[in-house]
């Protein structure tokens, strides 16, 4: 017995079979390591933007929406939208996440940038004292103004209108403040006007659009601006909007508006894009005093190249496995058919040959 046992192991079957197996476990490791992608992370890091801003209560609904799924995201504050870009696009920064307003990037942003979506219309919200004669920004010439601090995408889209107004610092008094703070001094009278960028859910926006000897700046040449800038879009808002009792505004106000965009790093991963999405469209996707439902999440109005896994799923929606079945184990199914296929693609003409072999 010892001795056929021995044969066996000098015989060429056993080594042929030996060495195919071996090099069956290599291509296996090979496979794996180049095709099936790790799983997605448990912990991303997003930005919101200033302290109390506007971004920050949407942010904590994709937080809320993201711990349903096992996702913890932690939410960092910034100086404005410069910073969130320079966060994402710095390697050894660990944000991956932010909610950036549009016309802010610059083109080298889209090196190593996505957008997923633009999110909602985010309206210019110029508001000065009554009794001033304001019909246009150009009437704003020589008076005390304040904007968004500096770095801020407010700050930032706020001068290139009032340049494209023939208004600069040479002619006219710009104060770089926090939104708070810059809406309290136009009502303590000690700013003439503030221009603010926001959502009218925004409690700051509703607080000044309700003050009393406040007015709000209708934009009448909003089509021009529309024109213009490529990034604003003329959205009109209706009277009585804030407050139907009160008929508050008293007539119809046209304004311009840029969006809030969802930008992530490109190496973000598949699976995080598709729970990002179906979060956007949870908390984006309804009625709202500028748009109607299914208006958003949309691939309109994004200013850094869209994500071709984003503007699917705005296509045809979530994939089955996602639409049907709990996000995790969605996620291991698709790692497990990216193994299968290439797999069995690989066994099937194996066992053909097995009996010769």
């Amino acid at each position: 017995m010892s001795f056929r046992f021995g044969q066996r192991w000098l015989s060429l079957d056993f080594w042929i079979l030996l060495l195919l197996l071996a090099g069956l476990v290599g291509l296996g490791y090979w496979v794996v390591v180049r095709f099936i992608q790790p799983a997605p992370p448990r912990h991303i890091v997003m930005t919101v933007g200033p302290e109390s801003g506007g971004y920050e209560g949407f942010a904590k609904d994709f937080k809320a929406i993201l711990a349903r799924e096992g996702i913890e995201v932690e939410l960092r504050a910034t100086n404005g939208a410069q910073d969130d870009l320079r966060l994402l696009n710095d390697p050894a920064s660990d944000v991956s996440v932010a909610l950036v307003q549009g016309g802010v990037a610059q083109d080298a942003d889209g090196e190593n940038l996505m957008s997923l979506a633009s999110l909602y219309y985010e309206p210019v919200w110029v508001f000065y004292r009554r009794g001033l004669q304001v019909d246009r920004l150009s009437r704003l010439k020589g008076l005390r103004i304040g904007l968004g601090p500096r770095g801020s995408g407010m700050n930032t889209l706020g001068v290139q209108l009032f340049n494209a107004n023939g208004l600069d610092s040479d002619n006219t008094h710009f104060e770089a403040w926090p939104p708070e703070e810059a809406a309290q001094r136009l009502l303590d009278r000690k700013l003439d006007a503030v221009l603010l960028v926001g959502a009218p859910e925004s409690q700051l926006i509703y607080k000044v659009m309700m003050a009393p000897g406040i007015s709000l700046l209708s934009f009448k040449q909003a089509d021009a601006y529309s024109r213009l800038f490529s990034y604003l879009t003329r959205v009109v808002l209706p009277a009585g909007g804030f407050d139907l009792g009160q008929n508050i505004p008293a007539h119809q106000v046209e304004l311009v508006a840029p969006t809030a965009i969802l930008v992530v790093r490109d190496t973000i991963h598949p699976a995080l894009i598709t729970l990002l999405m179906q979060a956007s469209t949870e908390i984006f996707g309804g009625d709202g005093l500028f748009q109607r439902e299914g208006d958003f999440p949309s691939p309109k109005g994004v200013d850094i190249p869209l994500s071709l896994d984003a503007d699917h799923y705005m296509k045809a929606g979530p994939s089955f496995l996602h639409r049907h079945l709990p996000f995790w184990i969605a996620v291991w199914i698709d790692r497990l058919i990216v193994f299968v296929i290439p797999a069995l693609a690989l066994l099937v003409p194996l066992f053909r040959f097995a009996p010769t072999i």
